[in-house]
Formats: C-alpha cells, structure tokens, sequence
C-alpha cells in the first residue's frame, strides 16, 4: 500500500469543484442516501459484557479493553492530507490524518450543535458543530439513529456523562481524567466509575487493533448481531465505504482517522483500515460511524468529499447532519476554571499556591503532613489551638498559648499556662486564676490543694508545707486581726452560751415587784400602828389621873378560883359579896 501527503494547492481545487462553498451552507442539504449501519434493529448485541469476556482469548484474561498513558507534549496538532491506494484493488482513497500531542486537553468528544444536543435528539453537521466550538480540526464520531436522530452509545463530553449506553458491549473509546486512553469493550461499573471517571467517552463498532493486532474477528464474535441495509455484520465489516477511526500509537498521541468513500463503490472496508494504521504504528483503533456520515473539517471549513448527494441538485454531495463530533481544539485546561484553585494559561493550569496538580485540585500539603495536631490547607498547615511548627509538631512556647500561639498568658509568680486554653497551673504556695493568691492557711504546694498536718491545726509553710516555718510580716499582722476578731467572737459566744444556759426564775420580774410593793406596804402599815400606839403611850404618861387602872394578878384569880372550886366540893357553892374593884393595884402597891 503506498501513501502520499498531498498538501499542495490542486487538492484544494478539486474540492472547490466538487464541494460547493461554505457560504451556500443553508442551502446544503443532505439526502441521507449513504446509509451505513451495523445493526437492523437498534444498536449493539444484546448478550453481556460476561459473554464478550468469556468469548475472548485467555491470554487477555479478564481484560476486555486496553489502557493507554497519553502524551502530553504541548506540540500543536498535526493533519495531513493523504492519497493511498488500496493493495488488491486498482483503486485510490483520499483522507486525513491527525496527530493530536496532547489528547487529554486538545481533543474532546461535542454533542451535535453544543451541550444539550443529544438531549434534544438533535443533528447538526459537523463543520456547524466545529466552527461553533472553534475546533481546529474535526471528523464525526459515534452512531445515531438516522429516523430520530437520538445519538447511540455511551457518550461522555468534557466530564458530562451525557448518555449512559447501558451496558451495550460495542467497541468503546475513552479519555480518563488522568489522561489514560482506553479502547475496548467496558462493563456497565467501568463507565460509571469515578475514581478515575472518564472525560471524554463515545461508542463505535468493531475494535479494528488490539495490543497492536487486528482484531476484527474477535470484534465480531463479541459484537455479533444483524445489520440495516448492508446486511449481517460482516457485510458492514467487508463492504467499501468512506470510513472514519480513532486510535492511538506508542508514545500515547492519538489518531484521527478518516477516508472519503462510498458504500459499495468506493473507499476501504474495515480490514483495509486496520492494515493501513498498523502500518503507521497504531497500537489500538476502534471503528466509528462511516458511510455518508464520514466528515472532515479544517479550521471550521469541509475538508473531504461527502457521499450523500444534495437535496437541491442532486449533482452536487452534501455532508450529512450527524450526532457527536471529535473536536481538536486549542490546549484547554481540564477543567476549565482549573478547579478554581488556578488559571488557565496556554491550556495548562497554573496553580496557585498550596495547590499542585494538572487540574490544580490536589493540596500542596497532604495528609499526613499535619500529623495528629493539624489540618492541611492551601496555605499549609493550620495547627489545633497550643501547637506551632511546620507540621505542627511542637507545643507553644512557654507564656504563650492558643491558635497559632499568638496569645500571651497572665500567669504570675512563676506560674505556667496550659498551652490550649491559657489555663494556669501554680508553683508551689499560690492559687487563683493567675496564681496571684497566696495559699490560705492551713493548705501548701501546687495550687495550695494540700492540707497542713501540723499540730494544733497550726499553720505551715505555704510552699513545702513545714510547721517550723517563719510566717511574713502580712501573715502575722492577719493572724493578729484574725485571733483579736476570733477572741472578740468566741467570748461574746460564751456570753451567750451563758445566758442561755442560766436557770431562769420562777417568777416574773412583774410579780417579783408586786410582792415587793405589798410588803413594803404592809412593813409601812405596820410601822405606823406602832408609831401611833407609842403616840398614846405617850399621852397617858402625861396625864396621872389616867395612869390607875385595874389589875387582878392571873395568880390571883386562879387561886380564888382554886378554893372557891375546893369549898364547893367540901361544903357547897360560896360567893364572895365583897367588891373586887375595891382593890385596886398601882404601881407603888396595893391600897
């Protein structure tokens, strides 16, 4: 098979005079009349990816795609223009052929018209697609259905998972986010993965290399099925067509593919296509959508020779509206806000500082760099509240605490803060919250929480706790106060102890002065009855003629009596007639 890179300016003449120019693009209309389909109901086989993993050879055990690192030179794309004939046949294909350096963020899968266009089932043509999105070059990309114009297949653009194809186990190509290039047939958790997600994903049909091999046998046991209009799938396989492709070679840049043709006519079948990106150091390639879909453009211009004819003059070949499109763009950053940690520049990312990265989201400082007392940050470690350092491995300095260990401690006396809250631990003798208080007597040592254990409950030394210890001169003067205070309040506690104990009268105070009143009275009353009788006595010993008065002796008296009593036994009763006033008694004698 020979090649020739034609760049030269007849090339471009023929297409002049074959395509009409780009600005009749609104009355460029598609007849659609080149259909090339790979199945007759829906898309892709209906068995599992278990059945495409257990058709395949045991020397690829359970893999059933293949991972590739990408290159990442920042190298512009490359295109060339190419003429080759094909071995076997007395025929000549044209088509492109783009290098693409950096696929990871210069090449991107689009929805056709922009994001949301898959959404809508909507078509666009792929120089409408490109020339909107500023693609430098550009050639379709996954299958649609050409009744409804839903895309088909997985579809990932730019890290938007755009359709999920289900599980559908046609040949696939990827884009990872850390830039590995995958090719092959992917499970349902391979899609969906996001550890590693994908950023760029879209579906073909037919893995053309494998490791380097064609691989279309295995291709078509593993995607087997019936296919619309050109037949069985071996049909789509063998017949001539315009054909478009995707791989990569060894040093991880990938290959754009694509041959103008028409099916049945003229063009490559896929076992052409794979021979010839062998033959140019493609490792893996799979098959995209081809026929009258197969497109090229060049800075947002129609590049190649469309197969379907127009809709207005049928003498003239339009190119088709299709879905997704792969688009070479200038560098971009992925993503393009560089995960707002950077700028963009030149389609790399330029991290700020404190973060590192392609995409600028991965901290500078990592765990566990901050080890147990910190956190990482963009702006390196902050440490908890009392740890400094780097790393934040060491404690404040002593008098300092807190965040960042920036606040001073009011410890006095030689007391030492915590180093998270500022708290502060006391020598020996002091206490209160700035160990400003000496301890109080009776307690010693740290913090004065020991209790003295001297004799008579006697004070000790504040700081060692000894009983032969030398108080200060405030110390003393306080005892003083204190036991003057405390003397001054243990007798008046006597005094009441006493009051309170003493044995209280039976009478009141009240009746005690009653009773005193009375007999004062009565002494007074007394007092005067003998005063007056002394006043008569008186009386009668200044009047003689008052002096006399009659006295018989008691003896007397009695005697009489005692012989009156005698006769009366003896003789009879006698009376004695004779006067007793005539004698009379006075003081001299008897008269």
């Amino acid at each position: 098979m020979a090649a020739v890179s034609v760049k030269c300016p007849f090339v471009w003449l023929l297409l002049g005079l074959c395509v009409r120019p780009s600005d009749t693009t609104n009355t460029r209309v598609s007849m659609n009349d080149d259909v090339l389909l790979p199945y007759a109901h829906g898309h892709g086989p209906s068995h599992s990816h278990r059945h495409v993993r257990d058709c395949q050879s045991v020397r690829h055990g359970n893999s059933t795609h293949e991972s590739w690192p990408s290159s990442d030179h920042s190298r512009l794309p490359d295109s060339t223009v190419f003429v080759s004939d094909v071995p076997g046949r007395s025929t000549w294909v044209y088509g492109h052929m783009t290098v693409v350096h950096d696929p990871l963020r210069t090449l991107s899968v689009l929805e056709p018209g922009g994001p949301g266009g898959c959404g809508m089932n909507h078509t666009a043509s792929v120089e409408e697609t490109a020339k909107a999105a500023g693609c430098l070059y550009a050639q379709n990309a996954g299958f649609f259905n050409t009744a409804k114009g839903c895309c088909l297949g997985n579809v990932v653009s730019d890290g938007r998972m755009v359709r999920d194809g289900g599980g559908v186990q046609n040949a696939q190509f990827g884009i990872r986010r850390d830039g590995t290039l995958v090719f092959g047939y992917l499970s349902q958790e391979d899609v969906l993965d996001q550890s590693n997600p994908f950023v760029q994903l879209v579906s073909g049909v037919v893995w053309l290399l494998r490791n380097g091999e064609v691989y279309i046998n295995q291709s078509l046991k593993a995607e087997c099925d019936k296919t619309q209009e050109t037949g069985l799938l071996e049909t789509f396989v063998d017949v001539v067509s315009a054909r478009t492709a995707v791989g990569h070679d060894a040093e991880g840049r990938l290959i754009l593919f694509q041959i103008d043709g028409q099916t049945g006519r003229r063009g490559m079948n896929l076992w052409d296509v794979a021979d010839f990106l062998k033959k140019y150091g493609v490792i893996n390639a799979i098959n995209l959508d081809g026929g009258g879909s197969s497109t090229y453009v060049t800075n947002g211009s129609l590049a190649s020779y469309p197969s379907d004819h127009c809709k207005s003059d049928s003498r003239w070949r339009c190119d088709r509206n299709v879905s997704t499109i792969l688009c070479v763009h200038p560098r971009r950053c992925q993503p393009a806000n560089c995960s707002g940690h950077g700028d963009c520049v030149d389609g790399r990312c330029r991290c700020r500082e404190g973060w590192q990265g392609a995409a600028c989201d991965s901290l500078v400082c990592q765990p566990p760099t901050c080890g147990p007392h910190g956190v990482c940050t963009a702006n390196g470690c902050v440490c908890d509240a009392g740890w400094r350092g780097k790393n934040c491995s060491q404690e404040c300095l002593p008098g300092f605490y807190g965040d960042g260990c920036n606040q001073t401690c009011a410890c006095v006396n030689g007391g030492s803060c915590e180093p998270v809250h500022g708290r502060c631990a006391c020598p020996s003798g002091f206490h209160g919250n700035t160990c400003d208080q000496v301890c109080p007597l009776g307690f010693f040592g740290p913090s004065c929480t020991q209790e003295c254990r001297c004799d008579d409950l006697c004070p000790c030394d504040p700081q060692t706790g000894s009983c032969n210890a030398t108080l200060r001169k405030e110390t003393n003067y306080t005892l003083q106060r204190a036991g003057h205070c405390l003397a001054k309040q243990m007798f008046t506690s006597w005094r009441r102890d006493e009051e309170a104990h003493r044995e209280q009268p039976h009478l009141t105070e009240r009746t005690w002065l009653i009773i005193t009143f009375t007999l004062a009275s009565l002494l007074s009353v007394s007092l005067l009855v003998h005063l007056v009788q002394a006043c008569r006595g008186s009386v009668a010993a200044r009047l003689p003629e008052r002096r006399d008065y009659s006295y018989v002796p008691l003896n007397d008296i009695n005697g009489a009596a005692s012989r009156a009593r005698a006769g009366d036994g003896k003789g009879g009763i006698g009376f004695d007639d004779s006067d007793s006033q005539d004698e009379i008694w006075s003081p001299s004698g008897r008269s």
